[in-house]
């Protein structure tokens, strides 16, 4: 046993190995009750590794795991639920034609007698738990009809009704508006008042310095201190995680915007449910200029970079990139006009999981003559290619070219597609989402790259649900709200503040 139970988590030399190569070197952490602890970490440090055994997902090959001073034997999540641990994963898991109440209890259904669902009292214990967290979320609600931030309270309501006073959150701000993630930050704070335990894994600094207590750092799998966070600042962590010295402002010359190479006009684009999502949108982008959307996600992002690259038809309207129309022609034609996409969900749209990374690298160009004969491709060129790619990107492990992609963490399969994407100096790059899941270096890092592509004459455009990083590497700020631009503004003439309330369907002040 161990004799100290003030901590809700103790994680005592924890190894993981995936084959040769080791996630997790001896780790340590010390999660005191009713605190929130975050955990920060370059990608592929192994922080939500450590995260996954935790809850049961992996299983440590040495080490030991303490729950208030229990040691315990995590084998599933089954039993790391009943034992009062929850886990909210960055990519939330539900039904989206489910309403809320159903998600809520869906694998822990309220039954009666002969076992029968009963709705009706399940439905009454999602309103007492509702209630008694001060949750604003209607249980009567469909998935798909609320917004991201609802959905979020969803996921944590479903850990809370299966008894969790441990919660693990995984990139919990990652797709909230500025409003949404003071209003996280507040359920945070209600929840380790009520007694809850929070472990966070984020890279956001100034999230950390506002809502965390302690914050443990992680090195390529090995653990590099705990500090307290009343007692740090942005440089410290982010100097402390990455071993050096972090710029956390971007540093760019003023734009030199030439002509226009890709230009939108009232365009009108549907879902595949038939719903409009792109209504008239107006919008311009030039040479040696970064244009950034800032908007919540499910607002006609998607459909917009669909419409633009010919994987989604438009049903009016104009999209003409460098004078030539491109609009519903092929997404091939789109790549040959000199188009490139870094999309929003790296596993659907930009990866083939099962190839290798040197496969991966060359994905939309593999049958330039680069590369092979037809559908003959020259391993040994690719070869040559992504050890480039490898090298100039810091992906990770070093020599990954003949290793399947799926094994490389989040962040270093999202430095394959960026590096991809900027090989071949593209006319025009959309950038959505681009540092997802990266931590400060790696973002650094990108930032640079987009605005080295700027410099070099691309037109970019930046679509980000992180507000700070529109607002930094932006040239033109665009507001996007119910698939129309319902503002616009030069770098520096509007705020955060101002934004968030555009961004949410009001009117900035």
């Amino acid at each position: 046993m161990d004799q100290d139970a003030s901590y809700a988590v103790r994680m005592r030399g924890i190894v993981k190995r995936f084959g040769a190569f080791t996630a997790l070197d001896h780790m340590n952490l010390e999660v005191r009750k009713k605190t929130v602890h975050a955990i920060l970490g370059e990608n592929g440090a192994g922080k939500t590794t450590l995260m996954n055994i935790l809850y049961g997902l992996y299983q440590a090959d040495e080490g030991q795991i303490y729950l208030n001073g229990e040691l315990v034997d995590i084998s599933n999540p089954a039993e790391a639920i009943r034992r009062g641990v929850g886990m909210v994963h960055q990519h939330f898991m539900l039904v989206e034609n489910f309403t809320v109440t159903q998600n809520i209890i869906l694998g822990d259904e309220v039954c009666g007698t002969a076992g029968i669902l009963d709705m009706r009292r399940a439905r009454q214990q999602v309103v007492e738990l509702v209630e008694r967290y001060g949750f604003d979320v209607d249980p009567d609600a469909r998935i798909e009809d609320i917004s991201v931030g609802m959905q979020q309270r969803v996921e944590i309501l479903k850990a809370l009704f299966r008894g969790a006073d441990i919660l693990i959150l995984d990139e919990p701000t990652a797709v909230l508006t500025p409003q949404e993630i003071d209003k996280l930050i507040q359920i945070m704070e209600d929840l380790t008042a009520a007694g809850k335990t929070i472990v966070i894994i984020t890279h956001k600094l100034k999230e950390i310095l506002r809502v965390a207590d302690e914050c443990t750092i992680i090195r390529r799998g090995a653990y590099m201190g705990t500090v307290d966070v009343s007692q740090t600042d942005e440089n410290d962590l982010a100097s402390r995680m990455v071993g050096r010295s972090v710029s956390l402002t971007v540093e760019k010359t003023a734009a030199h915007p030439g002509r226009p190479l890709l230009s939108i006009q009232n365009l009108h684009v549907r879902d595949e449910r038939g719903i409009e999502q792109v209504r008239g949108l107006d919008l311009t982008v030039r040479s040696g200029e970064i244009v950034g959307i800032a908007g919540v996600d499910g607002n006609g992002q998607h459909e917009l970079v669909d419409a633009i690259m010919s994987m989604a038809r438009a049903q009016l309207g104009s999209i003409v990139v460098d004078g030539e129309e491109i609009q519903n022609t092929s997404p091939r034609n789109v790549i040959e006009r000199g188009v490139t996409t870094i999309p929003s969900d790296r596993h659907r749209w930009g990866l083939v999981l099962p190839m290798m990374v040197c496969e991966n690298s060359v994905l939309e160009h593999h049958n330039d003559d680069e590369f092979g004969l037809g559908v003959l491709l020259d391993y040994d060129r690719l070869h040559e290619f992504s050890s480039e790619l490898i090298a100039k990107f810091d992906i990770r492990p070093a020599g990954c070219e003949d290793e399947r992609i799926s094994g490389l963490s989040g962040g270093n399969q999202q430095k394959v597609i960026i590096a991809r994407g900027v090989a071949h100096s593209p006319k025009v790059l959309i950038a959505f989402q681009p540092t997802r899941g990266l931590d400060v270096g790696a973002i650094e890092f990108i930032h640079k790259t987009l605005i080295a592509e700027r410099d070099r004459g691309a037109a970019i455009l930046l679509i980000s649900y992180e507000l700070d990083e529109v607002m930094d590497v932006s040239d033109t700020i665009a507001v996007i709200y119910h698939g129309a631009i319902v503002g616009e503004f030069a770098q520096g003439a509007v705020n955060e503040e101002q934004l968030g309330l555009l961004m949410a369907g009001g009117e900035a002040r």
